[in-house]
């Protein structure tokens, strides 16, 4: 009985290996009758990029270059002297700003190309391989170029042009203000949306602002009368609102460290401490910021708020000026990386600094003899304020009835001078 049961099972189990086999035979036979999908190869395409450089240096960097001056300044977005230290200082920085050679012996691309084509794209927004037909880099290599060539910037020319006020801008930016009115005032603060275009998924919530509709990243800065920012906070989610971006800013962090130059400064009899910001009305009501008055009726209040709205323009005069000299901020952002956009802003932000530095047409030396504000040093360089200290100084600068008398003083001021 045990032997003919396991004849039995040996039946069944050799039934089953015909039939799997079978059916293997017939999907086999039925995929050799499919045509097989073509395999994709890598397309090689023949790149002159030696003639590249060529052309693009009797068009721009020759002697008797075909471009005048204006048209490098209006394509560049700055002055071909400013342009050629950038590229000397990015060689110093790092070999991939400088011409190598491959494998086979044959020279790269030029530094000049490299950083032409990360300029062109960021004055411009444009794709990465629109630039390919005339410099011959490819698409990956454009976007590793703007990469590289953010980072440079930022690292090379950073702690220079993207810091805040010393002892002497602060002194020129105080003498400024007692000329337009506003004893005190150190410039304006604003935010600025910047689209997103490929925003994941997953966080389009949390960066979409119902009044705005899109994934957006903000950026809070703070310019003074020469569109020069002196501040840069770039990074927080577009659902988030001005007080929210200011309470995650590192705004005063330096004034709380006691690493700020001392401002002091008088207006109607009055002494104060701290500087402080023209800003919009959604700012608390601190004496840091000066807001307008809401709803004026009397004269003095209407003549301080048409003043007050007329110099708090100068952040967004610099937000036009920075989007309009780099188009890459005034469309929607490709990439994927919030680093990759992070990167791009600063350096911007940078560049934007840089270009006012050397088109200044004024010499800022001694234009600030008579002023009667008074600027003093950090006073915590070395050993940082005691935890007491910082207290006091938080709530000074959130004092609202400081603010009131503020507000009081200066409208006062304005009406006396008008």
């Amino acid at each position: 009985m045990s032997s003919s049961s396991s004849s039995s099972s040996d039946g069944m189990e050799g039934d089953m290996i015909g039939a799997f086999q079978a059916e293997y035979e017939e999907a086999m036979l039925n995929e050799e009758a499919e045509p097989r999908r073509p395999r994709r190869r890598r397309e090689f395409i023949r790149r002159d990029r030696l003639g590249a450089h060529d052309r693009l240096f009797e068009d721009y960097f020759a002697d008797d270059c075909n471009y005048p001056p204006s048209f490098f300044r209006r394509r560049y977005r700055m002055r071909r002297s400013l342009f050629l230290r950038i590229v000397d200082r990015l060689g110093e920085y790092s070999p991939y700003f400088t011409q190598r050679v491959d494998a086979l012996n044959r020279a790269g691309f030029s530094p000049l190309q490299k950083c032409t084509a990360a300029l062109r794209l960021l004055a411009y927004g444009a794709a990465a391989d629109t630039i390919d037909e005339w410099l011959k880099l490819a698409r990956q290599t454009s976007s590793d170029c703007l990469d590289r060539f953010c980072e440079g910037i930022i690292d090379c020319y950073g702690e220079q042009f993207c810091r805040r006020p010393n002892v002497e801008d602060t002194q020129r930016l105080l003498a400024k203000a007692e000329e337009r009115g506003f004893p005190g005032m150190l410039g304006s603060i604003d935010c600025m949306h910047w689209q997103w275009r490929n925003c994941p998924v997953a966080h389009a919530g949390q960066f979409t602002r119902g009044d705005i509709k899109h994934p957006t990243i903000i950026l809070e800065a703070v310019a003074s009368y020469d569109r020069w920012i002196w501040h840069a906070f770039f990074g927080v989610a577009g659902s988030n609102n001005d007080i929210n971006v200011l309470n995650q800013s590192p705004l005063f962090t330096d004034v709380l460290r006691g690493e700020a130059p001392i401002v002091n400064f008088t207006v109607n009899g009055h002494e104060y401490n701290y500087g402080y910001y023209l800003a919009d009305g959604i700012y608390p009501s601190w004496p840091v910021f000066m807001k307008c008055v809401t709803l004026p009726q009397s004269e003095n209040h209407q003549l301080f708020t048409a003043a007050q709205s007329a110099w708090r323009k100068d952040v967004e005069c610099a937000f036009g000026v920075l989007k309009a000299r780099f188009n890459i901020l005034a469309v929607p952002g490709r990439s994927y990386s919030r680093r990759t956009l992070g990167l791009i802003m600063r350096a911007c932000v940078i560049l934007h600094n840089m270009i006012i530095d050397d088109e200044r047409d004024i010499n800022l030396e001694n234009i600030y003899e008579t002023v009667d504000s008074n600027v003093g040093p950090a006073i915590h360089n070395h050993a940082p304020p005691s935890l007491a200290a910082r207290i006091q100084m938080d709530n000074e600068m959130s004092d609202s009835p400081m603010y009131t008398q503020l507000q009081h003083d200066l409208i006062e001021h304005v009406w006396a001078n008008a």
